[in-house]
This record gives C-alpha cells, sequence and structure tokens, in this order.
C-alpha cells in the first residue's frame, strides 16, 4: 500500500467504504517523470489512490486524489490508475466513485496529461448508461477537471473547501472572485444545476453510501430490494394538504419516509429523487408550488409553470432512470410555461427534452395528477399521450386545455361578465373536469390523496414484467 494511507485521500475511502473492505491497486506506481526534474520528485501513487471495496455489502470501484503529492493534479499515469479502475468496473458491473482533491493537469508532464484527460472523459463516456458514476468534490476541481463532473451521473461537493470551475471565477470578462464565487458550492448546486448534494464530508459521505443502496450495480442488474417494515397498506391521512411541496409528500408515501432528492438547490420547482415502494427503488419527477423547512417555513415559492432549469432537470433524471431500468413515478401540478423573456430563449427546447424523455422511457411509467393539469405543460408530464402506463388522479383536481376563467374570457370575449362567469362554470364541469377527462380514459382511476402509496405499490408491482419496444435506430437527436 502506498505511503498515503493515513492521509485525507485514504481517510475519505475508509469513511466512505464498509470497515476493512478496500483493496487498494496500484499503490506502488510513481510518475514516469521526463521533464523539469520530476524524475527528481517522489510522486508516491501519483497523487491518487485506487481500488475497490463495498457499501452495505455492494462491490464499487474507488479513486481518490492526494492533494499532498504534486497537488493531486493529473498526470500520465494518474490517469491511467483511474483508467484501470473505470476497466475493472465495466468488466464486473459495478459503480465508480470518485473523490476529487486536485489542482488539475500537471503542467510538467504537457500532452501527456492532456492525453490522460482525454482517456478519462472517454472511459466515463463509455461507461454512462452502464454503470453508475458518483463523483464528489473536496479540494480543488477546475479547467478540463471539472468536466469528468459534467461527465458523471451525480455529483456531491464539499460546502466549503470544494472547489469547482471551468474557468476560474477571476479569468471571467468583469468578474471577481469577490462579486461572484463561481467556483462555490452554492453556485455550482444553485445556478450551474451541476452539484446535486453540499454539505460536509461526513454528511457527502453518508450520502453516497445512500444513493449507492438504492441503484442498481450496473444496467442489466435491478436495484437491491430493501427489506420492507413498512406497511404495504398504510394510509397516508394528510397527503393531500403537503401538496405544494411534492418533496414533503414524496417522503410521506415513500417506505419508512426514505427520499434521495437529486440537484435539491437547483430548479427547486421540480423534485427530482429516489424512494421506496415495497422495497423497490422508483425515480420520482414531481411539480412543486412552495418549499418548506424543518420548521414548516415557506423558503420558496412557484407560480406553478415548467421553467427551464425544472424541465432540464426532470428531462436528464428521467433519461438516467431509463437507462438503468428504474420505474419512474411523477406528481403533476402544473398550469403552463413560464412566461418570462428569459424563458423564450430556451424553455420551448428543455419542454421538448423532458417530453421527449418521458415518451422514449421504456420502464414502467406512473402518473399522479394531484393539482392542475393544464395545457401542454400537462402533456408532457408523464401524460397518457406521452406513454404513462397508469394515470390516477385525486378527485379534486383539474384537467384540460387551461383555467376556465381564462377559457371562458376568450371564447366569450365581447359578452358581459355575468354571462363569462356563467360559461367559465360550465366549461369547468365540462372540460376541465376529472370525472371528464377519466371518461375519455385520460385517466385510468380516481383514488383518495390518503390511498395514494397503495395504489402505487401495486401498479409498479403490475408492471414488474413490462416489455416495450421502440423503433430501430442508432439514437435520437433530441
Amino acid at each position: 500500500m502506498s505511503n498515503m494511507a493515513d492521509g485525507k485521500a485514504m481517510g475519505r475511502i475508509n469513511a466512505l467504504l464498509d470497515e476493512g473492505s478496500f483493496v487498494e491497486i496500484g499503490g506502488e506506481i510513481k510518475a514516469r517523470g521526463t521533464d523539469f526534474n520530476l524524475k527528481q520528485t517522489d510522486t508516491p501513487g501519483d497523487g491518487v489512490i485506487t481500488g475497490y471495496g463495498v457499501i452495505d455489502g455492494n462491490l464499487v470501484y474507488v479513486y481518490s486524489q492526494d492533494a499532498s503529492v504534486l497537488g493531486g493534479a493529473i498526470g500520465e499515469m494518474h490517469g491511467k490508475k483511474i483508467a484501470n479502475i473505470y476497466d475493472m468496473a465495466m468488466k464486473m458491473g459495478a459503480p465508480v466513485i470518485g473523490l476529487i482533491d486536485s489542482a488539475g493537469l500537471r503542467l510538467q508532464e504537457g500532452t501527456d496529461s492532456l492525453e490522460a484527460f482525454g482517456g478519462l472523459y472517454f472511459k466515463q463516456t463509455m461507461a454512462s448508461g452502464v454503470i453508475p458514476q458518483i463523483t464528489a468534490v473536496f479540494g480543488g476541481c477546475g479547467g478540463g477537471l471539472s468536466i469528468l463532473t459534467s461527465l458523471s451521473d451525480f455529483v456531491f461537493m464539499e460546502e466549503k473547501s470544494g472547489k469547482l470551475f471551468l474557468n476560474s471565477p477571476n479569468a471571467i470578462e468583469k468578474n471577481d472572485k469577490s462579486k461572484v464565487d463561481t467556483s462555490s458550492a452554492v453556485f455550482q448546486s444553485e445556478e450551474s444545476g451541476l452539484v446535486d448534494f453540499v454539505g460536509n464530508t461526513d454528511e457527502i459521505l453518508g450520502n453516497i453510501r445512500l444513493l449507492v443502496t438504492m441503484l442498481p450495480m450496473n444496467n442489466e442488474e435491478e436495484a437491491g430490494f430493501a427489506e420492507v417494515t413498512d406497511d404495504l397498506n398504510r394510509l397516508v391521512e394528510s397527503v393531500e394538504g403537503a401538496k405544494e411541496d411534492t418533496g414533503i409528500v414524496l417522503s410521506m408515501i415513500s417506505d419508512n419516509g426514505v427520499l434521495f432528492e437529486s440537484k435539491r438547490s437547483y430548479g427547486k420547482d421540480m423534485v427530482t429523487g429516489f424512494i421506496k415502494l415495497n422495497g423497490m427503488t422508483i425515480g420520482a419527477v414531481a411539480n412543486r408550488w412552495k418549499v418548506y423547512d424543518e420548521n414548516a417555513e415557506v423558503t420558496a415559492e412557484f407560480d406553478g409553470s415548467l421553467s427551464i432549469r425544472g424541465t432540464k432537470k426532470a428531462a436528464q433524471f428521467v433519461k438516467f432512470c431509463d437507462a438503468f431500468s428504474i420505474p419512474v413515478l411523477t406528481l403533476t401540478n402544473v398550469n403552463g410555461f413560464s412566461a418570462t423573456m428569459c424563458g423564450e430563449k430556451s424553455l420551448a427546447k428543455s419542454t421538448g427534452a423532458l417530453a421527449y424523455a418521458f415518451a422514449n422511457a421504456t420502464v414502467p411509467k406512473v402518473n399522479v395528477i394531484i393539482g392542475e393539469a393544464f395545457g401542454s405543460a400537462y402533456t408532457v408530464m408523464n401524460s397518457k399521450a406521452l406513454g404513462a402506463d397508469v394515470v390516477y388522479a385525486w378527485p379534486s383536481v383539474k384537467i384540460g386545455m387551461m383555467n376556465s376563467d381564462l377559457a371562458a374570457k376568450i371564447m366569450y370575449a365581447d359578452e358581459e361578465l355575468s354571462v363569462i362567469k356563467e360559461k367559465a362554470k360550465e366549461y369547468d364541469a365540462l372540460q376541465n373536469s376529472v370525472v371528464s377527462a377519466a371518461g375519455r380514459g385520460y385517466v385510468d382511476t380516481i383514488i383518495e390523496p390518503e390511498s395514494t402509496r397503495k395504489y402505487l405499490i401495486g401498479a409498479f408491482e403490475m408492471l414488474y414484467t413490462k416489455k416495450e419496444d421502440r423503433p430501430m435506430k442508432k439514437h435520437g437527436t433530441v
């Protein structure tokens, strides 16, 4: 074992994996220095520890960079060690977890270092959709190294010491770090949406362990079934009252309240994450109108429309679930599209990507309409038209083209206010009624909110053997 064993790099590995399970690979490898006196520099392990171990009994491959060796910079042998871990993970069908703490590209090795970067990009691309890739940033992660995070499925970041950037904050025109720290965990989680979870080291490692236990080990294996101690027929009495914050709703219906929320600080008007139903991992996508904290105080509020960030976040998540055969649940409560100048620049594109993700996914898909479901925004949220296998709706919901008051104003623009009000009521009954939607087959079953959990468990059990083909093609272009 390399003499880095007592440093932060090894400490993170030991804290992440089951006790005593780590086996190091390539511990004696050092830099193959050629220029700038690198031959005279001791480079134990070439600045990265690589190997394998288990998390709750599940095989994982890990690399952990050591900033005490040349700043943890990636050179030729450093890159080859990580690439070797990827090769082994692909053969064995196991996740790769990268613990980043690096100065980036090793300048002393020039094009050898660039080649190492390119080789890792290729390995990650080949692994995408085959094995889960998880990256955690504990120190520096700049320049070309940041692309490793963008090629990962899930990214964690230490709240204080983590620095993630393509261009450093001071290199951006009209900006410096004191104005906007674009390398900070806050920026990368809230603005760029690259980071899924921000916290201290213990919180990060604990959440990685939770995530690994909820994911399949590869694209040919099912996600691990957890032992079920929760009542499968449990009624969720107050769930309708929580519908504005679907993060709470998902926790309420999940086995024992388990929820791993991805990109939790980005596009908060959309919740994406994993829950458990009868021990089965389910990917959840849900519209959210309000965010409540642990003290039941509102910390964010939205207008019920689809946004660029929300649709991007949801589309990426659905694609991941489909790649790894994780069933998808949606909780729909949406009234239209965000009407802003910024939105017009790319909302149609991001919404198209969301529609594509749902329509293209062949995994079991269940939709529960819990509030409003108006217009094309409702259609792209995993509707029957896009291929949802089962659609449930709560009795109080509204489903239709648009809000009845607005519809009446458009259709009867020249009439008096009393006529418009009367026509709005008529439109509500005929066009926006959940009974009307169910009568046309767009809703399969109208269910009581408190029965949502047991209906979902039954639906996903019924859909367990689902098989569905798509037209033969290399891949889509959306």
